[in-house]
């Protein structure tokens, strides 16, 4: 329990396994540690120029490996997991205490964009478990597809008999 009386809406934990991750990050540190040393230590002649260039690109390469290296292993260093409790919120708001949402499906051809996604997707944003009166969706035609506009007329009746379906059924 929260100190407002109310259970948490979300988790976080940390990762199992960390340390053959950290480990092996070690040691490729370590032996980019060694290589840089290498290079630093072997500098080519100076009258061989074809080889100065080609330690010089090397030893930047390496340079660049090491940089990326280090800011992906800054990232999985300790990861954490986010889940959520999306059954506590229900419990925690009252229907009239959650706010208006507005969901814009916008679409632009419907050659590329098939009707048939387009609206599932509108239908699927009606059927969110929230208040049907706080849901707004939108749907914005900018290719003005008469294709586009039937397919919504069909899913305006279709819906009729779907969302009462998946309202009883919490699809």
């Amino acid at each position: 329990m929260g100190s407002n009386g109310y259970q948490p809406l979300f988790q976080t934990r940390l990762a199992n396994g960390l340390l053959l991750f950290r480990l092996y990050a070690a040691s490729l540190f370590i032996a980019f540690c060694f290589i840089c040393f290498y290079r630093l230590s072997c500098f080519p002649a100076q009258h061989a120029k074809t080889h100065s260039l080609a330690w010089i690109g090397m030893f930047l390469a390496e340079l660049w490996f090491g940089f990326y290296f280090s800011i992906t292993v800054v990232v999985r260093w300790n990861p954490v997991f986010h889940s959520t409790f999306k059954n506590r919120l229900s419990s925690r708001y009252v229907e009239e205490a959650l706010p208006g949402v507005d969901v814009f499906v916008c679409t632009a051809d419907p050659v590329l964009e098939p009707p048939i996604m387009v609206i599932n997707t509108v239908l699927s944003v009606m059927a969110y478990d929230y208040p049907p009166e706080k849901l707004s969706v939108y749907l914005s035609d900018d290719g003005c597809s008469d294709l586009t506009f039937y397919a919504l007329l069909e899913a305006a009746r279709f819906s009729r008999t779907w969302l009462p379906f998946c309202r009883k059924l919490k699809v």
